[in-house]
């Protein structure tokens, strides 16, 4: 009897992993749990970058930390672990091609995400260039599952915590198993997109990304 509990867990997120929202669902799915929530969660919606991504028909937007079951989130670094107050206080807004040419990805660092008093910790810029190279170039690969191979990144500037970043990658080429990427993280433009010279560079990043044999077979978290 005791065990019950477990088997009914395990066959729910059996069921949610099989069965995903949609990238659509996802956009509804965030309920902002105090005021300052949603006060970010309105700067981001609200800024033009994100209203100019969403009319753009070339790309589609979610949140794909979403579609991952509630159970399983606390064993998810970014979907899980890091999610709080003063982390990443909301979850990632991304836009990505069907093509997995380009992507996008708007988030708010908190200030529990620090290494130097106030400065964003250089491990976890690493995190989400990472993250957000292997999103975008997934489309692009045969069974949409890939593994980092290798990642170099170029820190510009210090990037300060309390404040929403852009994430944007870039799929450079992707031949078979194989894809290659690059990003960079920067600041929200202050006048909106295309704002020249009010934006800052804090990080850019090359990557590789090999899809593992025997991909087909494997059960991979949805993205």
């Amino acid at each position: 009897m005791a065990a019950a509990p477990v088997v009914s867990t395990a066959v729910e997120t059996g069921t949610a992993l099989r069965n995903p929202p949609t990238d659509e669902e996802t956009l509804s799915m965030f309920t902002p749990s105090d005021p300052t929530v949603k006060e970010i969660e309105d700067r981001i919606w609200n800024h033009p970058v994100t209203q100019q991504l969403l009319s753009d028909p070339r790309f589609s937007g979610s949140r794909p930390h979403l579609k991952i079951p509630p159970v399983m989130r606390n064993q998810n670094f970014t979907a899980g672990i890091l999610q709080g107050p003063d982390l990443l206080v909301v979850p990632p807004l991304q836009f990505t091609t069907k093509d997995g040419s380009d992507f996008v990805s708007l988030q708010y660092l908190g200030k529990a995400l620090c290494g130097h008093p106030g400065i964003v910790h250089g491990g976890l810029i690493g995190t989400l260039l990472d993250e957000g190279c292997g999103r975008c170039c997934f489309p692009a690969l045969p069974n949409r599952i890939a593994v980092t191979a290798s990642l170099k990144i170029d820190y510009r500037k210090p990037l300060m915590a309390g404040q929403i970043v852009v994430l944007r990658a870039q799929t450079v080429k992707a031949e078979g198993r194989k894809a290659w990427v690059k990003a960079r993280l920067e600041s929200m433009p202050q006048g909106g997109e295309g704002s020249e010279g009010k934006v800052e560079i804090f990080a850019e990043a090359e990557a590789l990304f090999i899809e593992p044999k025997g991909a087909k077979n494997m059960l991979s978290v949805p993205v």
